[in-house]
């Protein structure tokens, strides 16, 4: 086997693994959700009260709006 060929098969097959990885992680992340509404319902609650006060103060304070933005989007990212 040439060395190009080895090195394209050796990338494939981490990008395999990688992906497999990914898809793991993904099962995983819906079986918590399964397992655990109420979380999932209070966080996506919570992140809807930050962006509705968000614009709320938008206009007169757009400093504290982009906080609360980003503090939703962190929960939105647990």
């Amino acid at each position: 086997m040439t060395t190009l060929r080895r090195s394209s098969a050796d990338r494939l097959l981490l990008q395999l693994s990688a992906s497999f990885g990914r898809l793991a992680d993904e099962v995983v992340t819906l079986l918590d959700a399964m397992l655990n509404p109420g979380r999932i319902i209070a966080e996506v609650e919570q992140m809807r009260s930050l962006q509705l006060l968000a614009a709320r103060v938008e206009a007169s304070d757009p400093a504290r709006a982009a906080m609360l933005r980003e503090r939703a989007a962190r929960i939105g990212l647990r």
